[in-house]
């Protein structure tokens, strides 16, 4: 299985043509779930695993991979399925979000299939397990279930959206009043943190849940009117969304005279080092890792300088 995850350089490929890779799995039954494959490192069996003392439910143990120790998670337990049998073959997805390692427990890996986002839609409204969804997908006629790790991972451990108050310049905090900023993000998670940062802030939030309705957000201003690139601070987005991607989202921006000026920010769980090659590869202005909210403001403060001293 490891052997799937070796073409790297392949994949990044992908970045910009609204395409992604999915890893398949089950957790138990016959249901197919999926995560990105960027956000994979390796797969293999389940490794002996050690408990640790005072650890949430979902947490199966720890086990020493590649000179670290990982926490396990065992992914069926934490979206509300039944536990992981450890008695039938399991297999540990290793990942990394947010500049952090650690691995699901699951039952068989099935394969690695290559989509378009355009054919990953958001879950309907009554899906049983749409808390822990940020899309569905169908492959040979399949539904495809993609987790929302961000919730799994937030659940677990609990992010703290907070700014320190030494990171705030209260001299700018008085010029953020009346800014805008647009975020675009599949992630009820995401979503919620970047808007608790940009309240603190005092900046008024507007929303979108994936790349295809940010643009047509933006085109909708745009059609009135509006001069976007100076009605918005910026645009803060997902790389990973349902029907348009982050990477598409900012190549179509910047196709269009009248968005193209606007300042991107790629805000995204997926590896830093990946995304910091890729943003200039799209055109974003700048990359900042999920769930840092210090750094979150720190950019958007940087960002207020600079428009003051080009006024």
């Amino acid at each position: 299985m490891a052997g799937m995850l070796d073409a790297v350089d392949q994949r990044t490929q992908l970045v910009g043509e609204n395409r992604l890779e999915l890893l398949m799995f089950r957790l138990g039954g016959m249901q197919l779930f999926a995560i990105n494959v960027f956000k994979v490192q390796e797969v293999v069996q389940l490794p002996r695993l050690n408990l640790m003392p005072h650890r949430h439910p979902s947490v199966a143990g720890v086990t020493h991979f590649r000179g670290r120790t990982i926490p396990v998670i065992d992914l069926s337990e934490s979206i509300g399925l039944r536990p992981i049998d450890r008695d039938k073959p399991c297999n540990l997805i290793v990942t990394e979000y947010n500049n952090t390692v650690q691995g699901f427990m699951v039952g068989e890996v099935d394969r690695i299939i290559n989509m378009n986002w355009s054919d990953i839609l958001p879950p309907p409204d009554g899906t049983g397990r749409q808390h822990y969804l940020t899309a569905i997908t169908r492959v040979n006629e399949r539904l495809v279930e993609i987790i929302d790790v961000e919730k799994v991972l937030a659940e677990i451990s609990p992010y703290d959206t907070r700014v320190s108050d030494e990171v705030i310049d209260k001299d700018l905090l008085s010029m953020a009043k009346g800014l805008e900023v647009l975020v675009v993000d599949d992630s009820s998670v995401g979503l919620a943190q970047c808007k608790s940062t940009l309240d603190h802030l005092g900046i008024t939030v507007h929303s979108a849940t994936d790349g295809k309705r940010g643009l047509d957000l933006l085109k909708k201003w745009a059609g009135e009117g509006e001069d976007v690139p100076n009605k918005l601070l910026m645009l803060i987005t997902d790389a990973e969304m349902p029907e348009m991607d982050g990477y598409r989202l900012t190549r179509e921006i910047r196709e269009d005279p009248r968005l193209k000026d606007l300042y991107i920010v790629l805000h995204t769980s997926l590896s830093g080092s990946f995304n910091k090659a890729m943003v200039q590869k799209v055109g974003c202005d700048d990359f900042l890792s999920k769930f840092q909210p210090d750094k979150l403001a720190t950019i958007i403060q940087d960002r207020m300088r600079s428009v003051i001293d080009s006024e």
